[in-house]
Formats: structure tokens, sequence, C-alpha cells
């Protein structure tokens, strides 16, 4: 039973997508073209929230081809009209490792990105819009990146600095293909990345940040005390070891391994990891793995700047299909929150440090459905620390995530 829950499991996290991708093309390519047009016609739930400084609560989705846009004075009991980000209709990507995002600058500003997928399978590029009047109108989308080829431009993520500088880094075969058309052998594809100085009007050239990362785990960003971007992803270690790595990207760092369960997979799991960093400086990291000996989901954290970090924390109910962690901290308090299926029903479990992580609450349940659902993410509002859900039966909801350490 376990083996065939494993198996489903996989399967509800994208592996068969990136097997298709990861693994030579197979005899009859209709059938991956097949494939990713009913990969595209999914009932798209993935959406992303954001607090402003006034407290307004922003959510970014999906439907029929648009980005929409809408914001909250209420928590989320209720929303306002939604605001269509791009007039004309796209395969916008937002299911599982994929999802629209949106952060809310100082100024008001409100910065969306996403994945625009295309008809080539496992083919899209990253697209950005802005608004500057406070979310009445965006500005006609744009590709973020300089390379248009039909291939993996995917799985963004968004960062904007106190500088009001905006990152964009992104899964990028480029790599790939340039090797591949020398002949030469390349592991999996690379991370590439944008910065905008002018809020959003234009972005710098791409710059590419890592080689030999994962095709289909999402890319997670927070930027570190010092203004400059710290990005963690799944990294393809010697002979397809699926661990973790990260870097800051300052133009010094050189990648540092995160995670050391050597998960041998050749294919993508199509599991992301997270990343906060707190006010304090200190980098708190959460990822899943499988590998035979140490399996689940882990949390370890680094307080110099992700040189070493903290013995991971094994945390989760294995037999319960852990997966999607995600991390939040407010100064010492850190959140964790994630899924766990129970055979039944999806519930979102969430645990709380008070002390940077080195001791942990008993895991609770936040919230449950039995249809499908996005995955969890934590906002922080002043003191507050909410989750953010999206599931087919209930529709988005958000929920104080309460509690002391014990």
């Amino acid at each position: 039973m376990k083996k065939v829950l494993l198996a489903l499991f996989l399967i509800a996290n994208g592996l068969g997508q990136a097997l298709a991708e990861a693994q030579p093309a197979p005899k009859q390519p209709h059938d991956m073209a097949k494939m990713w047009q009913t990969s595209l016609a999914r009932q798209p739930l993935a959406a992303t929230a954001t607090f402003d400084a006034k407290g307004r609560l922003w959510l970014a989705s999906a439907k029929d081809g648009h980005v929409m846009v809408s914001h909250s004075d209420d928590q989320g009991k209720t929303f306002s009209e939604p605001v269509i980000v791009n007039p004309e209709t796209e395969f916008v990507a937002a299911d599982g490792e994929n999802r629209p995002k949106i952060l809310v600058a100082g100024n008001g500003n409100i910065y969306v990105s996403y994945t625009r997928s295309m008809e080539t399978p496992f083919s899209g590029n990253v697209r950005f819009s802005r608004s500057v009047d406070g979310g009445k109108s965006f500005s006609a989308p744009i590709t973020v990146n300089d390379n248009l080829e039909a291939f993996t431009h995917r799985f963004e993520a968004m960062g904007l600095n106190k500088r009001g500088q905006i990152y964009i880094a992104w899964l990028d075969k480029r790599a790939a293909s340039e090797a591949n058309k020398k002949g030469e052998k390349y592991s999996g594809i690379a991370i590439f990345y944008a910065v905008s100085d002018d809020e959003g009007k234009s972005f710098k050239a791409n710059l590419k940040a890592v080689d030999h990362t994962c095709e289909c785990c999402r890319v997670a960003m927070a930027i570190d005390t010092d203004d400059y971007p710290v990005v963690i992803w799944r990294h393809i270690f010697d002979s397809n070891v699926r661990d973790h790595a990260l870097v800051k990207l300052d133009g010094k760092m050189k990648p540092v391994r995160l995670s050391h369960e050597n998960w041998n997979i050749a294919a993508c799991p199509h599991h992301g990891p997270s990343i906060s960093i707190a006010s304090d400086g200190v980098y708190h990291a959460t990822w899943f793995s499988n590998a035979p000996e140490r399996h689940g989901l882990f949390y370890a954290n680094s307080s110099d700047q992700g040189k070493t970090f903290s013995s991971p924390l094994n945390f989760g109910n294995f037999e319960a299909q852990p997966a999607h962690p995600f991390v939040l901290s407010l100064g010492k308090r850190v959140y964790l929150a994630w899924k766990e299926f129970d055979g039944e029903s999806t519930g979102i479990f969430g645990m709380i440090s008070s002390d940077s992580g080195k001791s942990w609450s008993a895991p609770k349940k936040l919230a449950a459905t039995a249809d499908v659902s996005d995955s969890p993410m934590l906002l922080g509002d002043s003191n507050r620390v909410y989750l953010s859900w999206n599931t087919l039966k209930e529709g988005y909801r958000l929920i104080e995530f309460s509690g002391e350490n014990k």
C-alpha cells in the first residue's frame, strides 16, 4: 500500500511530466503533446497573496487564460472585482509548482510575474506586469527572458528589496540547449535571473546564476538583510543526486550545498524548496526528499549567511505523504506549513518555533479539504501570520496561524 500511495503522490506532483522532459523523447511525440495540452487545460488553483504596508490583502490568481488581481480589506472574507493583468488570453501556468506571483512596493506599486506556457511541450516564457495606480490597471505584460527559443523559461521566483530593485529568477534551458548543439553532455538545466532598477519599466540583460539544476522543481527566493536576493533550488549533484543548494545573487557567493540526503533519481520530483530570511539575518529553509535512508520533509537554518546549516529537522508524518513545506520567519518566530493526506482528505499542518528554529511546537492541523487543492503558503502582516490556501471545493481561504511554542 505504501508503494501505491507513493506512486500516486509522485504522479500528483508532476513526476510524469518531469520524466518526459528528463528522458529521451518517446517514440510517439504526439502523446507528449497530448499530455502537455491536458496539463494546460487543468483547473488553475495556484494563487499567491501578499499584504501591503496598510494591511490590505492582495491576491493574484488565474482564470480563463488571464491573470487576475483582487484585494480584500476584511482578511479574505470578501474580495474586490478582479482586475485583468493580461488583456489577451495566454496559457497561464497556475498549478503545482507554478503560480502567478504578486508583490506590493512601499510606494504602492504592484508587481506581478507569471509563466506563460507555450504550445511546445514543457516550454514557456516568464512574464511581468505592474500597476502604478493602486491596482486599478496593469501595464501590458513584457517577457523577461531575452532568449525566446521554444523551451523552458519557467518556474520563476520574484523578490523586491528595500532599494526598490525587482529580481526575477527562473529555470532556463538555454545553457543545456547550447551544450547539446555542441555535442556536450549537460545535466538538467540552469537558473537565470534579471534585475529591474526602474520600478519594473524594464529589465536588464539576463544573467546565469548556476548550471545543472533540476528541471521542474520551483525556485524560491528571499531578500537578505544586505538587500541581495538568496535563491534556493533542487540541484543535480554527481550522477542524478537531486538535493538542494543556494546562492546569493551578489556576484560574489558561490553555490553552497544545503541538503545531503543523496536522493538519486533520474527525473525531476516536481517538489521545490522554500526559504525565509529573518530580520536578524538567519536563513530558514525547508525541502522534501525521498532518499531511501532519509526521506520526508526537512528544516534547517543558517546563522552565517548560508555558509553552514544546522542539522536538518525531519518533520511531518511520512505515512501521510507530507508535501510542499513552506517556511516564514518573523524575527525569532518561525512558522512551518505543509500538506498531508490521510487517504480521504488533505490537511494542512503547521508548527511554530519562538527561538529561531531551535525547538518546535507539536504539529497542528490548520485546515483540510476532501478535494483538489493548492500548495500552502504563509503570509505575515505586522505580528500576525496567516495560512493562504486555495481549494477547489472551499475556494480561497486566509486562516490565522496562532499558537505558542511548547
